[in-house]
């Protein structure tokens, strides 16, 4: 079973009352992950998917 598979079944086991809490720390694990990543990755982000998400760019990798 995946790790994605048991946390969801062991998600729908859990009583309602319960389920903020489970969604606060999935936020903060979300919100942890991206402050390690710097700054100017993000902000670059947009600007070179526009040139990376080509089907030039598709097939020039396509090999590796």
């Amino acid at each position: 079973m995946s790790n994605r598979a048991f946390l969801l079944k062991e998600i729908g086991t859990l009583p309602a009352a319960c389920l903020g809490e489970v969604a606060d720390f999935v936020t903060w694990i979300k919100q942890r992950r991206l402050s390690q990543i710097p700054e100017t990755m993000l902000m670059s982000e947009d600007v070179l998917l526009k040139d990376w998400d080509s089907p030039e760019e598709d097939k020039a990798w396509a090999d590796l």
